[in-house]
């Protein structure tokens, strides 16, 4: 399929052309797709035009990558990534290998995968490989970009690396239903005095896309998150485990609301919060293998250490998270890095098992 105006003629002429064959899951993918694709031409300006049709304009400017599409319009698995984990979570070129092997781990399992990042102002569902490496070798130059500021990023034309908040948003807009990450922002600890809670959550309690990530950051009040999470009336759910994970270690010592031990199960409460439109989305706690678990107790002490800095340094709000990481990863000789890597690839192989279950499910959809 091409770009521009016949591919937005092509994929409402396939919708007309299937309707009688195709159960309704597929037919409403279908008419999101025709709906929102517009014509557009390729600027001759830009590095990215030579890839042979392989790329596609969204209405309101975000790009979908070739095969995003095409797995999105037959109705195949498809995971979305964020991009805060190449640019903000590890130094390069760490962080650049770490994000194809993510990918890879994903493709793999029979699933597309679609990194989400704002390049040069334009949303993009899905990353070419020298993309992908340029948001690993700006790092921290990449703008940090949560919905909040998405439009900011696209009017001034700059990089952005999405954050849970804004992947979600981003993944809403196309139909992407299950997104893998590292781990969620939440309420930071002593939040009830300085009201510093992470968008992420709101967005879960806003916006229909899964989450499949370790659990709430253990830098985080894990309390008072699941309480946040509670009041957004977000469905938080153990992966084989009655305990919420707590990102680096498996043991938060809070219960998960819900359980599931399947992609299976997962999918079915995917597929029930789908149906009935609840407009919110589901969190689901994968708990980092117990052989790559980093020390709880030396992570704890060098969250400690790493908190009484920042209070010490006057660092503040998007600054506060990337900062404790570096400072954990230092103070527990790279321990922590370590156990950061395993859950991301562990969380993509789990999120993507769910995905494939969920495709399986909504064909099979009435």
């Amino acid at each position: 399929m091409g770009s521009g105006p016949l591919a937005s003629l092509e994929v409402i002429h396939c919708a007309k052309l299937m309707e009688s064959e195709i159960s309704t899951s597929a037919r409403t993918r279908l008419a999101t797709i025709a709906r929102h694709m517009s014509p557009s031409n390729c600027c001759s300006t830009s590095h990215l035009c030579g890839i042979q049709g392989s790329l596609e304009t969204q209405h309101g400017g975000i790009r979908i990558e070739g095969r995003v599409r095409d797995a999105l319009m037959a109705g195949k698995p498809v995971v979305a990534l964020e991009s805060t984990i190449i640019s903000h979570g590890m130094p390069y070129p760490q962080n650049f290998q770490v994000a194809k092997e993510v990918e890879s781990i994903v493709q793999q399992s029979g699933v597309t995968p679609a990194t989400i990042a704002i390049i040069d102002g334009i949303p993009c569902i899905g990353l070419m490989e020298h993309e992908l490496e340029k948001l690993a070798q700006l790092g921290p130059q990449c703008v940090k970009t949560s919905r909040r500021n998405i439009a900011y990023v696209m009017a001034k034309k700059l990089t952005g690396a999405t954050t849970v908040s804004g992947t979600m948003f981003l993944a809403s807009k196309v139909g992407i239903h299950v997104f893998v990450t590292g781990g969620i922002g939440g309420v930071h600890r002593h939040g009830e005095t300085t009201m510093d809670v992470s968008a992420d959550l709101t967005e879960l309690g806003r916006t229909a896309v899964t989450v499949v990530c370790a659990g709430v950051k253990s830098i985080l009040d894990i309390p008072r998150t699941l309480e946040y999470l509670e009041t957004q009336g977000v469905t938080v759910i153990g992966y084989g485990t009655d305990e919420f994970p707590a990102f680096f270690t498996p043991q938060s010592g809070c219960q998960a609301p819900c359980r599931a031990d399947t992609p299976e199960e997962c999918a079915a409460i995917i597929g029930e919060n789908l149906k009935v439109g609840l407009q919110s989305g589901i969190l689901i706690g994968v708990p980092i293998p117990s052989q790559d678990a980093a020390m709880a107790d030396a992570v704890e002490s060098a969250i400690q250490s790493s908190l009484m800095e920042t209070k010490a340094k006057h660092i503040t709000g998007a600054e506060v998270t990337p900062y404790i990481l570096m400072r954990v990863n230092e103070l527990t000789g790279g321990a922590s890095l370590s156990a950061n890597i395993a859950l991301i690839r562990n969380n993509a192989l789990v999120g993507s098992q769910i995905a494939v279950a969920l495709a399986d499910k909504l064909a099979k959809s009435p």
